[in-house]
């Protein structure tokens, strides 16, 4: 931690960056692939920041970096899928994470209710229209109103992968019962 003054003489404490995402990295997140078609072309990218905003009405929310080059594209489609990705699909996850990839050359995927792609492995899927985009910080804040989500039909849909520490892995429930 570092001490700047302010304009007003204060002194604030400046949390170091590095220390910042070191600590924050100790909270587990999980990883979607927000999927739009811009233009008539399936475009995405992967985010860990995708959360569950309201229940009334129905919002979800997602964080992109303001210097994406692929949220613009998701912006001006007015809408988008978040499909939560399973455990499998680390190679799937550094595709859509990888800059200038062609990430829909080998993967399948059906349009959703908003004609954004939900991809046919994901292990649960969100379909939103654009709601309301805001300036936070380095990043934005994308609100999503959900227009149809589900999960596989399977009885056990498989566990979503999750980013922890620097590494991804999966989830391992415990199977003690809650006293």
């Amino acid at each position: 931690m570092t001490l700047t003054r302010t304009t007003t003489g204060a002194v604030d404490e400046m949390i170091d960056p590095a220390c910042f995402r070191s600590v924050l990295s100790h909270y587990p997140t999980g990883i979607c692939a927000i999927t739009a078609i811009d233009d008539g072309e399936p475009t995405g990218f992967v985010v860990g920041t995708f959360t569950s905003v309201s229940l009334e009405p129905p919002l979800v929310g997602f964080f992109p970096d303001k210097k994406s080059t692929t949220f613009p594209k998701v912006r001006r489609a007015g809408a988008f899928c978040a499909n939560v990705l399973s455990a499998q699909d680390e190679e799937l996850c550094r595709l859509f994470a990888a800059k200038g990839a062609d990430r829909f050359a080998s993967v399948r995927w059906r349009p959703g209710p908003t004609g954004s792609p939900i991809l046919e492995r994901a292990t649960a899927w969100i379909d939103c229209e654009l709601e309301q985009v805001h300036e936070v910080g380095d990043h934005l804040l994308v609100v999503g109103r959900v227009v149809d989500l589900a999960t596989p039909s399977a009885d056990e849909p498989p566990e979503p992968l999750i980013f922890h520490r620097g590494r991804f892995g999966s989830y391992a429930p415990n199977h003690a019962t809650p006293k």
